[in-house]
């Protein structure tokens, strides 16, 4: 692979994950609803979930959901009901219990990092995605497996980067702010954004 090819990848890639999907979505209302103190569970968790996506479509299971309506539904309406969950939670989430002790924090996080994970790795496009994606960027004479390790491992820190600065954007905007029931709206917002998120996951189509 070219340094060209890779610098071509890195675009392309990087525009992909700036355009808002059901992960950013998630990552910003998070961390509206929590502050910056979710910014690094929320980083792990979509970076988890976008290799357990990205080994899954390596795997064949991007080639097996293309080809089944049936699987790729399922998943589909699996996704979108968590993300409507995560979403009703967030909306009637009250500011007043926000306020985690030390104790709390470590679970509040590792709840956090879960809900990222489930939400990106359960993404039937992002697994079909990985499998029409990095191949483009493969050369077909050279050995494959240190092509696809490399423009992965890129696309996971690229990945990574994304989902910190959507979260510290929406942790640093959340804790300027005091008023209690500015907070609320914040939750309600980040909850409906959430809602209509899983239900756009649930009307996307089988082919990209």
């Amino acid at each position: 692979m070219t340094f060209e090819t890779w610098i071509a990848f890195s675009v392309a890639a990087a525009i992909v994950l700036i355009m808002p999907g059901p992960t950013i979505l998630a990552v910003i209302s998070q961390s509206l609803a929590h502050g910056r103190k979710a910014v690094i569970p929320l980083a792990v968790g979509v970076t988890l979930g976008d290799f357990t996506a990205m080994s899954l479509s390596l795997l064949g299971l991007g080639a097996i959901l293309a080809a089944s309506a049936i699987l790729f539904s399922m998943l589909k309406v699996v996704g979108a009901l968590y993300l409507i969950y995560l979403g009703v939670r967030l909306w009637r989430a009250d500011p007043k219990t926000e306020e985690f002790t030390t104790r709390s924090k470590t679970v509040s996080s590792r709840s956090l990092l879960a809900n990222l994970f489930v939400v990106t790795a359960l993404n039937p496009k992002s697994i079909a995605f990985f499998i029409a994606f990095l191949p483009q960027f493969v050369n077909p004479s050279a050995e494959a497996l240190p092509q696809l390790l490399l423009l992965g491992g890129t696309f996971l820190c690229l990945a990574a980067v994304n989902a910190t600065l959507y979260a510290l954007f929406a942790g640093h905007l959340r804790e300027k702010v005091k008023s209690e029931e500015t907070r609320r709206w914040f939750n309600r917002c980040g909850g409906t954004a959430l809602i209509g998120a899983g239900f756009l996951t649930a009307a996307m189509r089988q082919s990209s």
